[in-house]
């Protein structure tokens, strides 16, 4: 029995970026079958309704509204989506905070097949996939700290709100998620990886081995030593003293 086809849909407002991606689907996948192409996220949601796609592969940001803006007029999401970047774009932050895969253009086709491939072993691996609606209530919420940050590890996906988290310790290759009440998840991400997603969310890289989050600390002591609102103390290094003070001060 033949293997079901990907449906896909294209939605993006650079007419080169359907040419390219058509180009690719028809000369290297014969597993997907492109359905349509659309040029505007409001083509797009007629697109989606008239098709009903598996996959969808989404630019960020179109003439007439963001991909987050479509995405959020829909009732709801029944399929998989991609998006479509520049690399400095606003948006890469909250694709990466949530978890979201995407393409960087220009598109390339190694790139592409491997987004192809992550989709598939999503498929297998979880039968509700609803980061995309996170990522929508994310970027609805006011407040930083009641954001969830989506992190995917070999055997589970975690979701943590960031209120929740006192400090975070680097394990090598790894990382512990400190939460409130003294427990820990063990993540996959190295330190410096959960410094490029926290950064700008209230958490500070207090020393090569740990990162803060500013609503659990109490005080800075005299030895160099971050006091958490658990009773936690956290090493500043030196180097960073002065950097810590203006950030906390502020």
């Amino acid at each position: 029995m033949a293997q079901q086809k990907i449906r896909c849909i294209v939605i993006d407002d650079d007419l080169f970026i359907h040419d390219l991606m058509e180009d690719k689907f028809d000369r290297h996948f014969p597993d997907v079958e492109l359905l349509a192409m659309a040029s505007s996220g409001a083509e797009g949601l007629e697109k989606i309704k008239a098709h009903q796609p598996d996959l969808v592969f989404l630019d960020v940001e179109m003439s007439d509204m963001t991909g987050f803006e479509m995405l959020a007029q829909l009732e709801a999401i029944r399929f998989q989506t991609i998006f479509i970047t520049t690399y400095s774009h606003y948006a890469i932050e909250a694709i990466r905070f949530n978890a979201l895969d995407y393409l960087v253009k220009p598109i390339k086709l190694n790139e592409l097949k491997q987004a192809v491939r992550r989709y598939k072993n999503n498929i297998e691996k979880f039968k509700v996939l609803d980061r995309v609606q996170q990522a929508l209530i994310n970027l609805k919420t006011k407040k930083v700290s009641d954001q969830t940050l989506v992190l995917q590890t070999h055997e589970k996906e975690l979701r943590i709100t960031l209120k929740n988290i006192t400090y975070l310790e680097a394990a090598r290759n790894y990382s512990y998620i400190h939460l409130s009440g003294n427990k820990k998840n063990l993540c996959t991400k190295t330190l410096s990886n959960l410094e490029g997603l926290l950064k700008d969310k209230g958490f500070f890289r207090c020393h090569k081995s740990f990162m803060v989050n500013r609503i659990h600390i109490l005080s800075l002591e005299k030895n160099n030593m971050i006091v958490l609102s658990n009773g936690t103390e956290i090493p500043l290094a030196r180097r960073k003293r002065d950097a810590f003070k203006e950030w906390f001060d502020v």
